[in-house]
């Protein structure tokens, strides 16, 4: 028997163009240098907001991966049986160029590209952007390695997945996985005790533990283990040449709150082939290049996730009414989502920014100084704010907004993983407080990208002279305060990038939200003459 018509129920989303609507995205692409990459992001956006598309995000994590030990004959297998789903995000994620292959044709701009698809994307699926994320950051690393060139340069550029358990030899494409945190040390990789000690062939056996294994199915890891010299970083195949286990067993699945779509596990390394990649003892300088990518990544998919959440509670908003009008016409429902959207717009601005620096960094001593700067701090602030947007985004919807049947709880459980992967907040804060210390100019490199928005907004010009008496050359400011500091940077380069179009009443908006002395962090404050009706038609999807 079906259920009898109830009025006033919001539908399921329609179809939607996730770019063609995101404002504050397609004015940050061009903002950044890749106006070049319209047509093919406007393509996307329509392709990833089908029904489809949501549905294969849905079924990729309501079908977790399953654990395969052994085969049938009781020999290691040490895999996972992931729904096709899976498949279906890694494969459009690397014919889109998102895993390895931008390294092997840096066009201007292309990092801003990339980073425009990795957003759109996430507001589909983030477990399969971990895989993305980590091969994306490894491949400069591994084509520095002239022994790798053949065959690992190139499959990590083809735009195929190949999830074959197969010789290296005989894949497609190739993706790259990590495993840095042991038990005893979690964010202090100095603390590993896995060992690596030199083969005759002139590479390492590897013999540990690592408590997290990121993508155990990839044809390779970065594994961070002591050597003679001291902590050193290792490429270490699954498989060998020959297509045979090379002693990385797994020891279980972690059961994770979030990222359900995604394979993580406790291995044990038994006399596991590895690779030196740089110099021994120098492991962690080396797993600082690769981590300055996979931060920027972090901030890009929060930035999703938020959008994702804010496109929900807008919906929902438009098309519930109480009280005799739509939710949305509400004044105190209409504030909330306006704070909400501005959220959003300050989120990608700044993580726009950060990548098109990086896309000016090989050029630009300056530009690589401040991306170095900003990749700790926008990780620190957009990681940090995702899951108070999802979370008002549920309060939003009310009810209904905190069951299974819509995308919500997913974005929910996902939403604090990216402050916590990579380095959680303490250690981005600490990440700041060294590139001040140990880069000279870093502080003037600072100052004069703030200082070219002064005299827009007195709002930020304020918040910019705090800024600067707080980081005057004999005020250093210590660890306990440390997490003040970043978010004054990050809220300040946010504005930065929103101001540098003018002073629009948007960007105004945010100054005055977020920058002023009596700024709260609660949405649904905006002051009662903030431009509530062009923020909202802004973030219409």
């Amino acid at each position: 028997m079906s259920a009898p018509y109830v009025p006033n129920q919001p539908p399921p989303r329609e179809p939607c163009n996730r770019y063609l609507g995101h404002t504050a995205l397609r004015e940050a692409v061009a903002r950044e240098g890749a106006a070049w990459a319209e047509e093919e992001l406007l393509a996307a956006g329509a392709e990833l907001g089908t029904l489809e598309w949501a549905a294969r995000g849905d079924a990729a994590n309501r079908n977790p991966p399953r654990l395969l030990l052994l085969d049938r004959g009781g020999e290691r297998l040490d895999d996972f049986e992931f729904h096709p789903a899976w498949h279906d995000c890694l494969g459009w994620l690397k014919r889109m160029g998102l895993a390895g292959a931008l390294w092997a044709d840096p066009r201007p701009g292309a990092h801003v590209r990339r980073a425009a698809l990795f957003q759109l994307f996430a507001e589909v699926e983030c477990g399969s952007l971990c895989p993305t994320t980590m091969t994306h950051a490894a491949t400069p690393l591994i084509r520095s390695d002239a022994r790798l060139a053949t065959p690992w340069h190139a499959l990590l550029a083809a735009p195929e997945h190949d999830p074959r358990r197969v010789a290296i030899h005989h894949k497609r494409g190739a993706l790259i996985g990590m495993g840095m945190t042991e038990r005893q040390g979690g964010s202090d990789v100095r603390a590993n005790i896995t060992q690596a000690a030199p083969t005759d062939d002139g590479g390492y056996r590897l013999d540990g533990h690592k408590w997290f294994l990121s993508v155990p199915v990839s044809d390779a890891f970065l594994v961070t283990a002591q050597a003679p010299g001291g902590i050193s970083c290792f490429f270490v195949p699954r498989l060998t040449e020959d297509g045979a286990h090379n002693g990385l067993c797994i020891v279980r699945a972690k059961d994770k709150l979030g990222d359900r779509s995604n394979a993580s596990a406790e291995v044990q390394f038994h006399a596991a082939h590895g690779l030196l990649i740089g110099e021994e003892g120098r492991g962690l300088a080396t797993i600082l290049e690769v981590a300055n990518h996979t931060r920027r990544d972090c901030a890009l998919g929060s930035t999703g996730i938020g959008r994702a959440a804010l496109a929900e509670a807008l919906h929902h908003a438009r098309l519930r009414s109480a009280f005799g009008k739509p939710l949305a016409d509400q004044p105190l429902m209409t504030n909330v989502l306006a704070d909400l959207a501005l959220e959003v717009e300050g989120q990608v601005a700044l993580a726009m920014y950060v990548a098109g620096l990086v896309d000016r960094a090989a050029d630009d001593e300056e530009a690589a100084m401040l991306a170095r700067l900003l990749t700790p701090a926008a990780k620190y602030w957009i990681c940090k704010r995702t899951p108070a947007i999802v979370a008002e985004a549920m309060e939003v919807v009310g009810g209904n907004g905190y069951v299974e049947d819509g995308p919500l709880p997913r974005l929910y459980r996902q939403a604090p993983l990216n402050s916590i992967w990579e380095g959680a907040g303490n250690i981005m804060c600490l990440d700041v407080l060294r590139v001040l210390a140990r880069e000279p100019r870093a502080k003037a490199v600072l100052f004069t990208a703030l200082g070219e928005t002064v005299g827009r907004s007195i709002d930020f010009d304020d918040a910019f002279s705090r800024l600067a008496t707080g980081l005057v050359p004999d005020n250093e400011v210590g660890e306990v305060d440390a997490r003040r500091l970043v978010e004054c940077i990050a809220e300040l380069a946010a504005a930065s990038r929103l101001l540098s179009d003018g002073a629009t009443p948007v960007a105004h908006a945010w100054c005055a939200s977020r920058l002023a002395d009596n700024a709260t962090r609660t949405f649904g404050t905006l002051p009662p003459a903030s431009p509530f009706t062009l923020i909202l038609d802004r973030a219409t999807p």
